[in-house]
């Protein structure tokens, strides 16, 4: 079951499905993470066509607010957390009620970011939204354990995904060769992977965890976004909504 604000995407991706002969695994519902009704909706429609839950992947992120903290909006803070933030605590609240009900255990894996470590690796609200997904996997995780569902965050570095290269993946990969030390781009199928482990026995004893995807860019020490380049540098402000399909806006 797979839940996004991108409903383009999500019909791409139940096409690339079909095609590759798997397309009756996989259901689509157009989602907005930070709406409770929405996240309850897509957990009961995979309980109903599927039968059960397993897993629940909070995946869904942006950009969010950048800028200069004196120059960030309200506004724009606000919906950077309801999406990065809210959208975590309402999959892990009615995905745990489905999973405590069953009472076969579970996996529940969050996105953080190595931006949740520490400061400048990314814009201030994006940094301080991953911070608190770090600690709410690590308090989930410790309420949910006597039901044996574990609660884990995936910290990837910088992905060579549309989020970060906004369209310029070459521009984009010469950055990272020089910031980061593994010669490899990050690819979304790292993260994948990462949360594949996550979501099997392999982990059986894994719980509580974030688990550091970048390619030892965080082992390279601080200064990320001043080798990585940051809009609030250049006095820009506004909000960026990632690959939701909408527009980066800026303040004026």
């Amino acid at each position: 079951m797979v839940g996004d604000l991108n409903e383009p995407n999500g019909k791409d991706l139940l096409i690339e499905v079909e095609q590759a002969g798997a397309g009756d695994r996989l259901r689509f519902i157009p989602t907005d993470v930070s709406l409770e009704s929405d996240v309850e909706a897509m957990i009961a429609l995979a309980t109903s066509d599927f039968g059960r839950l397993d897993i629940v992947f909070n995946n869904a992120g942006l950009g969010g607010a950048f800028g200069a903290i004196t120059e960030v909006t309200v506004e724009d803070w606000d919906r950077t957390f309801a999406v990065m933030c809210r959208g975590p605590f309402l999959g892990i609240k009615h995905g745990a009620r489905v999973l405590k009900e069953q009472g076969e255990g579970g996996a529940i894996i969050n996105t953080a970011s190595v931006a949740g470590l520490s400061g400048g690796a990314g814009p201030q609200a994006y940094s301080a939204a991953k911070a608190g997904v770090i600690n709410l996997t690590r308090a989930a995780s410790l309420e949910l354990a006597k039901w044996r569902i574990r609660v884990n965050a995936i910290c990837p570095g910088a992905i060579n995904t549309p989020l970060l290269h906004r369209g310029s993946e070459q521009a984009f990969g010469d950055m990272l060769d020089s910031a980061q030390p593994w010669p490899d781009h990050g690819r979304g199928e790292h993260i994948a992977g990462a949360a594949l482990f996550l979501s099997s026995d392999d982990s059986v004893f894994v719980t509580g965890q974030a688990i550091v995807v970048d390619g030892g860019l965080t082992a390279a020490g601080p200064g990320m976004q001043s080798r990585m380049g940051s809009l609030a540098m250049e006095g820009v402000s506004g909000f960026h909504a990632g690959s939701t399909g909408q527009e980066i806006s800026f303040n004026k």
